[in-house]
């Protein structure tokens, strides 16, 4: 019999930060929800951020997956998916401090001390660079340049759609050093500095996201600043962004539990005709794909987060489970709020309920940090090119 219950340790923490949600972030709704009415802005500013960490942390809330040798937790990813499931019953993406890129864990003991433990602290922000206008998906098509320059390195191109990049002390920038040995041995990652000559811009979505155009013009880089060797860079863009991919669908299943409590209380308390709109078969059939849907998803997303943790970094069944998690539950979400939009009629359009900011944002989950396609792709080729078996782990 396969048994699917969680520990005592994975059970307290997911308490834990259930707790947190409902405390502190829940009640911040309304107010994230007026600024956004009167013109404001419908994110947190980062002072409440840095409020928000600085009470997460006295629930012990802090450096999730970051090592234990840097003060972290290091919590399997198991564990860190049911965290993120709970994060998700917000619309406000929270993420406890104490983390930063995991690629930055590569640093030099020099770089160490002035990027990684910056960052992880909170004293300097860091963000990852690789998108550009004509290279999406197709990453392995980016154009940013990096020469040499006598001990030095000069970098020219552009970035787009890059996450934290408006509000960052330094990027982590993916650049083409070699463009004859392409993937293999042609890119390599730069910590480039503000200082250094970078600018931003912001790109302003139909969602509470905000990500950043970035322009990198004869921007000089110190050869200290390659980040692990020279021809490493595509390996390292790799491991970030497969580093955490099961965690936006695990958020997705987080988000779909709230959203399907608000239609159940509609559902409940709302009647037409003489009778609570639940009774109506349409409406029952809403609320009944949206649960069966909603179990799938977690469960694929914690058969994702279980290989990750019991295969070896970046295996084949890692990738393609975190794909197939991904790929459900970011549509799962998708089809799931607009149901509860449409439970509530008129009033699920206003703004005056969380249901259409979590529309606008959760639209982003099915693009960013791989589409939908690129995770038909890997699914795809991986059963063509019998990188995995049907069935998966079950084979």
């Amino acid at each position: 019999m396969v048994d699917f219950s969680i520990s005592e340790e994975e059970r307290a923490m997911r308490s834990t930060v259930r707790t947190f949600v409902e405390r502190e972030l829940i009640p911040l709704e309304s107010e994230i929800m007026r600024r956004g009415r009167e013109g404001g802005s419908d994110v947190v500013t980062d002072d409440e951020m840095a409020e928000l960490q600085a009470k997460a942390k006295k629930f012990d809330l802090w450096g999730l997956s970051t090592p234990e040798e840097y003060g972290g937790l290091a919590l399997p990813a198991v564990t860190r998916s049911l965290v993120e499931m709970e994060f998700g019953r917000s619309f406000i993406w929270f993420r406890p401090g104490g983390e930063t890129d995991n690629i930055l864990f590569h640093c030099n003991p020099e770089q160490a001390e002035i990027y990684l433990k910056p960052a992880i602290s909170g004293e300097r922000k860091s963000c990852f660079a690789i998108t550009e206008p004509g290279a999406g998906s197709d990453a392995a098509n980016i154009r940013t340049s990096a020469r040499r320059d006598g001990d030095d390195w000069i970098i020219n191109g552009e970035k787009v759609f890059i996450t934290g990049g408006n509000s960052s002390d330094f990027i982590i920038c993916i650049a083409v050093t070699d463009s004859d040995k392409g993937t293999k041995g042609g890119f390599t990652a730069f910590l480039v500095d503000r200082e250094m000559g970078y600018t931003t811009s912001p790109i302003e979505t139909m969602g509470s996201a905000c990500p950043a155009t970035i322009v990198l013009d004869n921007v000089r880089v110190p050869g200290s600043n390659v980040l692990g060797e020279v021809g490493q860079g595509w390996e390292l863009a790799m491991s970030w962004i497969g580093k955490g991919r099961y965690l936006i669908p695990s958020r997705a299943v987080g988000g779909a539990e709230r959203l399907l409590s608000l239609a159940l209380q509609q559902a409940n308390d709302r009647s037409t005709f003489g009778k609570p709109i639940g009774t109506n078969q349409a409406i029952a059939w809403m609320i009944a794909d949206s649960d069966v849907e909603l179990e799938a998803a977690r469960w694929l997303v914690l058969k994702a987060a279980w290989t990750v943790d019991n295969t070896a970094s970046g295996s084949s069944a890692s990738r393609h489970d975190s794909a197939i998690a991904k790929l459900y539950g970011t549509n799962m979400i998708n089809r799931v709020v607009d149901r509860v939009m449409q439970i509530h009629g008129g009033m699920g359009y206003t703004r005056e309920m969380p249901i259409e900011q979590w529309y606008r944002d959760v639209r982003l989950w099915r693009i960013f940090e791989g589409t939908d396609e690129m995770q038909r792709l890997i699914i795809s080729r991986d059963l063509l090119r019998g990188y995995t078996k049907i069935g998966g782990q079950l084979a």
